[in-house]
């Protein structure tokens, strides 16, 4: 497979389309009379049916290839209670869409044959990333993950625009299962490594069993890797590829995840992508990079040569919009409660809601130049969907386009240590400010709002309910 790409690639190149090498490459799906002649040739036998839930996993079911190519590339069913469950899947009461009274009935499951790709960690297995209807299939499920993320890309698209993104995910790895790691309830944790490993290719090649055959892997599904490396804690890893547009980044986020967890478990070894899973160490990050492209000419239209700092206009209200906005969209961006454990100073996670050149110690960081310019959001952790906090940003961008924010100047030093304006410090905090927001409602449909506000209630009364180690160890004995 990836012969076939690069030597595609090759061909581009010298017809005189270098600058769509990368767009191929991003792009590489299978076509649906790809897939039927590898399942008629037996070489794939499974095709993984998924949507993803409220945080970001994928869900669905494992369809045979021949059901597949007879009937189910039309469209299946699944329970629409998968949009109302919580991280242990538990049935959460209060959602208007789908309850008891309403009998948790099915949403239509439409595949996006545009998505078709070979799970090449599996075996025979190809998978498809779903659209989810109403029960009659007639209408959108609005507050489906992808569908939100659709609905706002579709206003960039009236506005002439192109949503780019790429997400660096952070994570952990562990020399242990996780039914071990459960077993020990989460203590006596072993991670690959006992020291910082940033950038040290020697501890990283003792990790090459499970991040060469992810790098790999991907690479050969159709996911553009660019590359691996040991990350700022020991045992913490980050995986780049290559951006893309914003459907297809967040599509292939989930996969990312998914195949993480996957390989590792192959190799009797564990992940986790908490934004925070040790206050000892730094978290796990999901810095989002995303930039506007014109819809015809294709071409980047952040980039003003004429510029001090090379941003156009657009950019730069984009940019204030997302600043402006941030405090609103937090839920979207750190979704859980452990989310914000994550935001301390001097850790490279934000604590501040301002922009800054090339300085990763600001919320938002000018990074690249030329028609690689963009903006990196460093807000989210690697817990966050892709496809909300996606929506979040660029929906944010927009609002600040269409209502011509002027952007201020940008901060420098140590902006740990500057009194400006914070980032949220818990999800209770930030639940109150999406409840108030004035904004939210030029990014979200009130149902989708009502929704998300609903989930992120639900799980900061799940957690106020809770009984942790930190309050036994201090209150058992002693209290």
């Amino acid at each position: 497979m990836r012969f076939l790409i690069n030597y595609f690639c090759f061909i581009l190149y010298h017809l005189g389309y270098e600058n769509d090498t990368n767009l191929i490459l991003r792009n590489m799906s299978i076509t649906f009379n790809q897939l039927k002649k590898l399942i008629t040739k037996k070489e794939i036998d499974t095709v993984l049916v998924c949507v993803s839930d409220m945080q970001g996993r994928l869900n669905g079911k494992r369809v045979t290839g021949k059901a597949f190519i007879d009937y189910v590339y039309k469209e299946t069913h699944m329970c629409d209670y998968l949009y109302t469950v919580d991280m242990d899947m538990f049935t959460v009461p209060g959602y208007k869409s789908s309850s008891w009274e309403t009998g948790y009935g099915d949403m239509t499951v439409i595949p996006d044959l545009k998505t078709i790709k070979i799970a090449n960690w599996l075996n025979k297995t190809a998978i498809v990333i779903c659209d989810c209807l109403d029960h009659s299939g007639k209408k959108p499920l609005i507050h489906s993950t992808r569908q939100i993320l659709k609905d706002v890309l579709a206003k960039a698209d009236k506005m002439g625009f192109q949503s780019m993104v790429g997400s660096e995910l952070e994570f952990f790895l562990f020399n242990q299962t996780y039914e071990e790691i459960h077993n020990n309830n989460y203590t006596k944790l072993k991670e690959s490594s006992w020291y910082i490993e940033d950038y040290m290719i020697f501890q990283t090649t003792k990790e090459e069993d499970v991040m060469q055959e992810l790098r790999n892997s991907l690479l050969d599904s159709g996911i553009y890797v660019e590359c691996s490396k040991g990350e700022a804690a020991p045992g913490q890893e980050e995986i780049n590829v290559v951006f893309s547009d914003a459907l297809n980044m967040a599509d292939n986020h989930i996969l990312i995840k998914n195949a993480t967890k996957e390989i590792a478990y192959k190799h009797n070894k564990a992940v986790t992508f908490m934004a925070k899973y040790n206050k000892e160490v730094c978290g796990s990050s999901c810095h989002i990079h995303n930039s506007l492209f014109d819809k015809k000419t294709k071409k980047n239209i952040f980039y003003n040569p004429k510029d001090k700092y090379g941003m156009s206009d657009i950019f730069k209200s984009y940019l204030a919009g997302q600043i402006k906005l941030l405090p609103d969209i937090s839920i979207f961006l750190a979704p859980n409660i452990n989310s914000y454990k994550r935001f301390q100073d001097g850790s490279f996670a934000p604590t501040k809601s301002v922009w800054g050149i090339d300085n990763r110690t600001a919320g938002f960081r000018l990074a690249g130049h030329g028609s690689s310019i963009r903006i990196e959001c460093r807000v989210p952790g690697a817990d966050v969907n892709p496809y909300l906090s996606f929506a979040a940003l660029v929906g944010a961008g927009l609002y600040g386009i269409k209502n011509k924010l002027k952007l201020d100047k940008p901060y420098s030093g140590n902006i740990y240590e500057k009194k400006v304006n914070e980032v949220p410090k818990t999800l209770n905090e930030a639940i109150q400010l999406a409840k108030k927001s004035k904004f939210l409602k030029e990014i979200f449909p009130q149902d989708v709002l009502d929704h998300y506000i609903h989930a992120a209630e639900w799980e900061q009364k799940d957690y106020d309910g809770s009984v942790n180690d930190w309050q036994l160890r201090r209150y058992f004995e002693r209290g």
